[in-house]
């Protein structure tokens, strides 16, 4: 028996019992977790998520986590004396900036992410969107300017993912995309997500973000809304009520219901071990968006 803890015997007890059906309908299915924002900043939100996806896997569900790393990709920019630019909240991509991206995303983000979740035993494989055409993209054309190698995602290869989950892997993906031209392209990592999802029928999609989830109205914080279904996502965005970082997150979310996920949830990555208590609580969490 561990002495070391305070919480009473049975009061533990109870919150495993509170996970079970949860733990029954959720048992070898997969689970997308799109992982960014400030849970990717603090050390000990870090280890929290790392816990939470092994935990999942450890469980029966098969978890997919996908990720970007906006501040990793400026620093590293800056370091190298470039300056980052955005078009309508998207990074100018030049064939400079490309590099950095890959190296900053597919090399120390991702690999980084890796060696975290090994650390919790579980078994993880990192990926770009480049290794066997797991993500291929084309140019993004936006009507704000060019956006250079900036991709719109055209094809997932579900295969490769299934065969990595069906051996006991977990997937770790960063956002950058083949191109059906053979470059590389940068792809916003919630649009990827939300692709993935959708390809490899999750039950699924998790978002982790900095806000408590989706607001009525941003500035009106007890506005906070719980539960909406796909078409009032698609209006929120249709009317522009959708606070601007929001955007492509609903985006996701939506592509990923559209292709038959039955749930989405943008939810707090800030709350320590926020994965677990969407998945495994009658109360959850966040804003749930139903098909």
């Amino acid at each position: 028996m561990n002495q070391g803890s305070n919480t009473p015997a049975e009061l533990r007890a109870e919150v495993l019992i509170e996970a079970l059906p949860y733990l029954r309908e959720f048992y070898g299915k997969t689970v997308v977790v799109k992982y960014g924002g400030n849970a990717m900043i603090d050390e000990r939100l870090k280890e929290q998520v790392m816990q939470d996806v092994a935990l999942l896997h450890y469980v029966g569900i098969r978890p997919i986590l996908v990720h970007g790393g906006g501040p990793e990709i400026s620093s590293l920019m800056k370091q190298m004396g470039h300056e980052p630019s955005f078009v309508g909240g998207l990074r100018v991509t030049d064939a400079a900036t490309m590099e950095i991206v890959e190296m900053a995303l597919a090399g120390k983000t991702n690999k980084g992410i890796v060696a975290l979740l090994n650390q919790q035993g579980a078994r993880a494989v990192g990926l770009s969107g480049k290794d066997a055409n797991l993500i291929v993209a084309r140019k993004m054309e936006n009507a704000a300017g060019d956006l250079g190698f900036v991709g719109e995602i055209t094809q997932v290869n579900a295969d490769l993912l299934a065969l990595l989950s069906d051996h006991g892997y977990i997937p770790v993906i960063s956002s950058v995309a083949i191109g059906v031209d053979g470059e590389s392209y940068n792809v916003n990592a919630d649009h990827a997500a939300g692709a993935i999802a959708a390809e490899v029928n999750a039950a699924k999609l998790v978002m982790l973000t900095d806000v408590e989830g989706l607001y009525a109205d941003f500035a009106d914080k007890s506005s906070l809304i719980s539960e909406m279904d796909r078409a009032e996502a698609k209006r929120m965005l249709s009317t522009g009520k959708a606070e601007k970082g929001m955007i492509p997150k609903l985006e996701a979310c939506i592509t990923a219901l559209d292709g038959g996920v039955e749930r989405a949830h943008l939810i707090d990555g800030r709350l320590p071990h926020a994965i677990l208590i969407e998945v495994f609580t009658n109360t959850g969490i966040g804003t749930m968006i139903r098909a």
